[in-house]
């Protein structure tokens, strides 16, 4: 082998073992993605019990590659602000009640009907079937990608005036609702005054007499203290409603399909361990809230159904037969 052969051998050796050092450091070394995820609940709500185990899980199988970080109570805004922020791609991810979804698309909150769901188990199968597939369709359509739907569970109504009964009871009262014009409506058909607000702003709302009540689920009401502005604990069920755990197309692009996998995953799973905490907690729940001075009464479901038919059929055009016809459907499963 000549000089010059020999020496060309060495330069080529150095350049293909340079390139092979530069690919492995390239491989080995990848810039960590940071996902904000906002709801408005408290720190001892199943949400962020529930999203703090699926961060520690993410974190782990992506061996820190994926971050989530959690911030609960309005921290990255109210669930209208966390929604709008979603569709903008100004916010990475959101766990919300898909009431706070009618700013996005009013069809998005066709499953809070009111009595559309008997038991929280035909809720499950209509949101894991057809249901789901459909409103996560809707979602696309945002530049939203749905990772699985947990639970927000059924509400019922707490108020300072008096107990409730009967659908005549809520004459007059001044209800805080969601900024949702189903509940608006609902609430309306039953007589009451509805006054639709922020949730970082009812506490304060109820402690000063600015709303004589709200509706919500039990694990909510607890964890929010309104025991300790409210009286009157009406058990209504009137709505069940999800939790919609979802991600901005701009931040779900970032990551890859690895990543994706690892994070829906995750989000199936822990909507699972959500769900059971919800579920699990009511019964406690009601005594602890009973224990802290709650009146409760227990309405006749009836009455309150027959009350709110109309609001169904005044909700078929918005909603399209279409989805109405999923929610008849696995409603009667």
């Amino acid at each position: 082998m000549s000089k010059t052969t020999l020496h060309k051998f060495f330069d080529r050796a150095i350049l293909c073992a340079a390139a092979g050092f530069l690919a492995a450091s390239a491989g080995a070394v990848q810039a960590k993605v940071t996902l904000k995820v906002g709801h408005v609940f408290a720190s001892d709500h199943p949400w962020q019990i529930a999203l703090t185990g699926m961060a520690k899980d993410v974190a782990d199988a992506t061996q820190g590659e994926v971050v989530i970080q959690v911030y609960p109570s309005a921290q990255l805004g109210g669930d209208r602000e966390v929604a709008e922020g979603l569709g903008l791609g100004t916010v990475e991810m959101g766990l919300f009640g898909t009431g706070a979804l009618q700013v996005l698309d009013k069809r998005l909150i066709v499953e809070e009907l009111p009595y559309a769901w008997p038991t929280r188990e035909h809720a499950y199968r209509a949101l894991d079937g057809k249901l789901g597939e459909a409103l996560a369709g809707v979602l696309k359509e945002k530049k939203i990608t749905t990772l699985s739907w947990w639970e927000s569970g059924y509400r019922h109504i707490t108020n300072s005036v008096r107990p409730i009964e009967k659908p005549e009871d809520l004459k007059g009262v001044k209800l805080r609702v969601p900024e949702a014009e189903l509940r608006i409506d609902t609430f309306r058909q039953l007589g009451a005054s509805p006054t639709p607000m922020p949730f970082s702003e009812v506490f304060t709302a109820l402690q000063q007499r600015v709303v004589d009540g709200q509706e919500n689920p039990l694990a909510t009401i607890h964890a929010s203290k309104f025991y300790e502005v409210q009286k009157h604990l009406a058990l209504s069920g009137h709505i069940w409603g999800s939790a919609v755990l979802t991600i901005s197309d701009r931040a779900w692009n970032k990551l890859t399909d690895d990543q994706k996998k690892i994070v829906k995953d995750a989000a199936e799973k822990w909507k699972l361990e959500e769900r059971r905490m919800i579920a699990e907690s009511d019964s406690k729940l009601l005594g602890e809230l009973e224990k802290a001075g709650m009146q409760v009464t227990r309405p006749d479901a009836a009455a309150f159904q027959e009350a709110v038919a109309p609001v169904w059929t005044q909700y078929e055009a918005q909603f399209g037969r279409e989805l109405i016809d999923i929610v008849r459907e696995y409603s009667r499963q």
